[in-house]
């Protein structure tokens, strides 16, 4: 049962002012005591784990030096990096390495961007992409959504919205202050008329590709979650009708749901 309430949000809009404050204070506090705190966890790490303790907090240190640089470089590395109406650096909760392979999977790096991505690659398999973190905290760039699976004889339930082509998955947007077990279960009651079984939530995955309908470089992220139910499925007409899909019909949704019908085929779930 997943019932961890999710607590990250959007950063709130502060004064200028106050930024540049605590940039001072905190220049100055690090100046004061990383040096001394650097070199006990260094003895620390050793003294516990041995070498795997050290490599344990050094490793932590180079995330943390990388999510610092994402920041500190955005501009930069926006610049060089990547082309217009790509996947923006800047992101305080991510690495350099996961924007990169953001923009990597969205084909939008400059030349520089893939030197870069390549050099990476030739030292590590696939770093940008597998450093791809999908569980960093929303942004302007990325639109934040749910999406309840539920597949029957290997056919994936959604929906077909009135006077709209394309089809959509039973979901809802997140909410920071909730879990995303009680966002789900709340909007398929309203929308579908049945009560998801808490004690049956699954975690599914998370995918991400380019939001339809958006300018190059928005994502959409959808946090999937099998569940059985109760009651009679039922949704207002003037919503659409229910349909059940093959893994044919992927070619009639949105580039987020292609990567899920991918990985329910792959996994063989879908027809």
């Amino acid at each position: 049962m997943i019932l961890k309430k999710q607590t990250y949000k959007v950063d709130k809009k502060v004064n200028p002012l106050i930024g540049i404050l605590l940039f001072f204070i905190s220049i100055f506090l690090f100046i004061l005591t990383v040096p001394l705190g650097f070199i006990y966890g260094i003895f620390h790490g050793l003294f516990k784990k041995g070498i795997v303790g050290l490599g344990e907090y050094l490793l932590k240190i180079a995330i943390s030096i990388d999510q610092l640089g994402n920041v500190g470089m955005q501009h930069l590395l926006n610049l060089l990096w990547i082309k217009k109406g790509g996947y923006k650096f800047g992101n305080r909760d991510e690495t350099i390495s996961s924007a990169l392979g953001r923009n990597n999977k969205l084909g939008t790096l400059t030349k520089f961007g893939s030197a870069i991505d390549k050099l990476l690659d030739y030292l590590d398999k696939n770093h940008s992409l597998n450093s791809i973190d999908y569980y960093i905290e929303p942004s302007e760039e990325i639109l934040d959504q749910l999406a309840w699976i539920h597949i029957v004889d290997k056919k994936l339930l959604a929906l077909r919205p009135k006077e709209k082509s394309k089809y959509m998955l039973p979901g809802a947007q997140k909410d920071p202050k909730v879990s995303d077990v009680m966002v789900l279960t709340q909007k398929i009651m309203e929308d579908w008329n049945i009560s998801l079984d808490i004690s049956s939530f699954e975690y599914v995955g998370v995918f991400e590709a380019q939001a339809d309908g958006k300018r190059p470089g928005i994502l959409v992220r959808k946090t999937c979650y099998f569940s059985s139910y109760s009651g009679e499925m039922s949704i207002d007409p003037e919503l659409g009708e229910i349909v059940w899909l093959r893994y044919q019909d992927r070619k009639n949704v949105c580039e987020v749901d292609t990567l899920i019908f991918d990985f329910l085929k792959d996994s063989d779930q879908l027809f």
